[in-house]
């Protein structure tokens, strides 16, 4: 069963060690968690009096998704604040930007540029559901699509990251990310005619987090969350494609850990003989519905382990739904876009290519 340890940018470890816990894992282990973990305490340095919020850039504004109180509102540790690593991120060359304490979720919706495809994607950046990695698995994401003809919104959802996880975690225990995900594709598919957006091609691509919130969102859209506040959650909220890049909390084992982690206990319900690491989270049930899906993870993956790709693939092919999955032996986790020696870093085109084979580009 996977077991994690939480490190300080939001992202967990996992590790495929039945009789390990996070105060008994293995020496190497021990001293590779100790060094990223003092890696990124060095990089991220301590918090000034005054905390600087994100803004996107010039040209592009926040708009709040809900036009009053947020549903299942939670308590935060203190105001939304943004900060940037003092030391490039990995080996990706360049800082990285974290979001924490979001209670009041907004979307950021960047045109595409030259000839419009009128397809839409929204974004989910990951952070374990503690945090968001805005730029490096957020802004990033729209620099790449919109030259494309794509429209990019960015989700910035909520992540509260008070008491013991998952309180601010995955569904079902915290249901806070999924609502503003339905809400927000509805909001996208409502605006679709004045944002020159076809709303038959309308999808979402996520990281880490936000790639179990790709996968949350593409088995959890006849039914919204919350009572409807207006008439865009009148709108479907499912996906028409679905890309989620080194995903988490997708097999039964990833979801056994998650229930055990907060101060309420969750009981995964599972039959006796499954196949923890390769069976699927119970709570997405996958059907024939589900959207057309990408998945991506490299095989070195120690915060998300590569079996949740494998376990939502294997679901999705008994659905028959279409899906393309791409393992790569190297990589690790939370590269998002940036370009490093490792051939995984080259995903952006084999998305591209796939979008052009489900029909969303046309050839």
């Amino acid at each position: 069963m996977e077991r994690g340890c939480r490190n300080l940018f939001g992202y967990q470890d996992r590790f495929s060690d039945e009789s390990s816990a996070c105060s008994i894992l293995p020496l190497g282990i021990v001293m590779k968690l100790l060094i990223f973990a003092l890696c990124v305490v060095s990089a991220f340095g301590g918090l000034s009096a005054q905390k600087p919020v994100w803004q996107p850039s010039p040209g592009h504004t926040q708009v709040p998704i809900w036009p009053g109180r947020v549903p299942d509102p939670q308590s935060v540790a203190g105001p939304e604040f943004a900060e940037t690593t003092a030391k490039p991120w990995m080996d990706t060359g360049r800082p990285a930007t974290g979001v924490s304490n979001v209670t009041r979720p907004t979307m950021t919706v960047y045109p595409p540029k030259g000839n419009n495809t009128g397809i839409a994607v929204v974004v989910f950046p990951g952070g374990g559901y503690q945090g968001l990695a805005i730029d490096l698995e957020g802004t990033e994401v729209c620099d790449w699509l919109t030259p494309g003809g794509i429209t990019c919104v960015l989700l910035k959802y909520r992540v509260t990251d008070v008491g013991p996880y998952p309180k601010s975690g995955p569904y079902p225990e915290s249901p806070m990310a999924l609502e503003d995900a339905q809400r927000t594709v509805g909001l996208v598919r409502f605006h679709a005619a004045e944002w020159h957006i076809d709303p038959h091609k309308i999808g979402v691509l996520g990281f880490s987090s936000g790639g179990h919130l790709v996968a949350a969102i593409s088995n959890h859209f006849d039914h919204r969350l919350y009572p409807a506040v207006d008439a865009a959650d009148k709108e479907s909220c499912r996906p028409d494609f679905a890309v989620a890049i080194y995903p988490g909390h997708l097999s039964l084992s990833a979801a056994e850990w998650d229930a055990k982690q907060g101060v309420k206990k969750f009981v995964v319900p599972h039959p006796a003989n499954a196949d923890k690491e390769l069976a699927l989270n119970p709570d997405l049930h996958v059907t024939r519905q589900t959207p057309p899906t990408f998945l991506l993870q490299a095989e070195d993956d120690h915060v998300d382990n590569v079996d949740d790709s494998l376990a939502y693939y294997i679901a999705l092919k008994k659905a028959g739904v279409p899906v393309e999955m791409h393992l790569y032996a190297q990589g690790g986790h939370a590269f998002g876009l940036r370009r490093t020696k490792l051939p995984i870093t080259g995903w952006p085109q084999l998305v591209e290519t796939w979008l052009r084979t489900i029909g969303m580009i046309p050839e």
